[in-house]
């Protein structure tokens, strides 16, 4: 952060004549260790230094990145981006005063209680054999393999108006999977956080389950081969947390970007059938469909001080008792449509600027456990662990596919099922639910990698859930 803080004061000090700028400088650097079939793969390490910078000038503005953050780089970019300003004068899609010049003053550091460097190169790869020796139980277990990653990122960001705010992001990540095959048969299985990022340190991998969950892992991938299909009808369905991450990443986060709504995304990421005139009035879901924009849950992948654009993050509502409330609008968002957003301008790198983006998006709990809702079900199928996924255009019409299934059947969980997967529309699906577990079924989670914008920006996205029931949901197996 101190080759960040002399990198800004030396920009200040040459800052271009323009109505106002901003310069948003990022360090990252990254690492991915994992051992396949007891084999120590290539690591990858990864480092990237730079800076962005934006410039409004009269009805335009403009943004150029470099790498080179020496006095003739900065000066260089920031030709080129009043270059820019002036193209978008002329056939701009929106009026460059609606840009925020953010003055927020703030610093945000991850909570980091056993740092990468804690651990000796030598120790994480220990780690990984071990978890190896544990998914190789059987000669079924054709392929399996354990991962372990960091990520940190320090992020500092001026404006001409006085702005300050200095980030820094930190995450270990870890991962195990197997895949048992016989016959024409094969299943695979995931586990020990390869579905739950969070910030933080090593400390993750003991909430992870990293090394206790690989036994676990690969007898389930052994069991799923002789397990029947799951049936294909309409039932009662049971999520848990690890599928609802992805339920609520595609059937909410996506299709509340309010880029996406007024059209932005459209030719390449799609577009949404929520439309501006919803907020206020439309019925998302049930009664207990709670759901909140939440930048303060500890450890969560994105929780942090303020957005990309130096918006103050505040936790919001975004549907509250299944009535839709708030978009997912960065402030140049809401300053072009007229709705009130949340502080989600978000860019993946130096390189690339900030756009509407989901950040932690939380379902908020209701009560009782997992047992209770099962206990609720005469039929039904419970779900577990995305493996495959399909939504339309407009983030509507949606199919998933889940690695592992259980029946329930008059309140009890029955045996497994494989191939499991289940279809709907994001509102129906959303007024069909039934239950949600209360705050000791809560579970942190995430994705790293989201996609989207032109050109591309993949960027870590944090969600939370309870188990969550359904009522009369098509389900079907792997033979539909």
């Amino acid at each position: 952060m101190d080759q960040l803080s002399d990198i800004a004061q030396r920009f200040i000090s040459q800052a271009p004549a323009c109505d106002g700028w901003t310069l948003r400088l990022v360090a990252e650097e990254s690492d991915h260790l994992e051992v396949r079939q007891g084999v120590v793969e290539p690591s990858l390490i990864g480092r990237s230094l730079g800076g962005m910078i934006t410039v409004i000038e009269g009805a335009g503005i403009g943004y150029a990145a470099t790498s080179d953050l020496g006095p003739a780089g900065l000066r260089a970019a920031s030709e080129r981006a009043l270059a820019w300003a002036r193209v978008h004068a002329r056939s701009g899609l929106f009026d460059a005063a609606l840009y925020p010049i953010g003055q927020l003053t703030a610093d945000y550091r991850a909570q980091v209680r056993e740092p990468w460097d804690s651990m000796p190169l030598a120790s994480k790869l220990d780690r990984l054999r071990l978890a190896n020796q544990s998914l190789a139980i059987d000669d079924r277990i054709l392929d399996w393999g354990a991962w372990l990653g960091h990520r940190r990122v320090e992020q500092l960001l001026v404006t001409s108006a006085g702005g300050r705010v200095s980030q820094v992001l930190e995450y270990v990540h870890s991962g195990l999977f197997a895949v048992a095959n016989e016959g024409s048969q094969t299943q695979r299985r995931h586990g020990g956080g390869a579905d739950g990022a969070r910030q933080g340190g090593l400390e993750n991998l003991a909430a992870f389950g990293f090394l206790e969950q690989a036994p676990r892992v690969a007898e389930e991938a052994i069991a799923l081969l002789s397990a029947p299909e799951c049936p294909s009808d309409v039932r009662d369905l049971i999520l848990t947390p690890g599928q609802m991450v992805l339920q609520i990443h595609e059937s909410i986060g996506h299709p509340l970007e309010l880029d996406r709504i007024l059209g932005d995304e459209r030719n390449y990421a799609g577009t949404s059938f929520v439309t501006p005139e919803m907020f206020g009035r439309y019925r998302y879901g049930s009664e207990l469909l709670n759901v909140t924009f939440d930048p303060s849950v500890p450890g969560e992948l994105v929780s942090l001080a303020a957005d990309d654009d130096g918006t103050p993050a505040t936790r919001e509502y975004l549907i509250r008792a299944g009535v839709l409330e708030r978009p997912l609008g960065g402030a140049l968002s809401q300053a072009r449509s007229g709705l009130p957003g949340t502080a989600n301008s978000r860019a993946s790198g130096w390189d690339r600027p900030p756009i509407d983006r989901m950040g932690n998006i939380n379902l908020e709990p209701g009560q009782g456990g997992l047992a209770d809702l099962i206990a609720r079900v005469e039929r039904g199928v419970l779900m577990d662990t995305n493996r495959s996924w399909s939504i339309d255009d407009s983030r509507n019409k949606f199919q998933f596919g889940c690695e592992l299934g259980h029946l329930i059947e008059d309140g009890q969980l029955k045996g497994l099922v494989r191939n499991p997967g289940y279809r709907g529309r994001s509102a129906d699906f959303w007024r069909s639910l039934d239950g949600v577990g209360g705050p000791e079924t809560l579970e942190v989670r995430g994705v790293r990698n989201c996609g989207k914008g032109e050109p591309n920006q993949s960027v870590y996205v944090g969600h939370a859930a309870p188990p969550c029931l359904f009522r009369n949901i098509a389900v079907f197996g792997g033979g539909e």
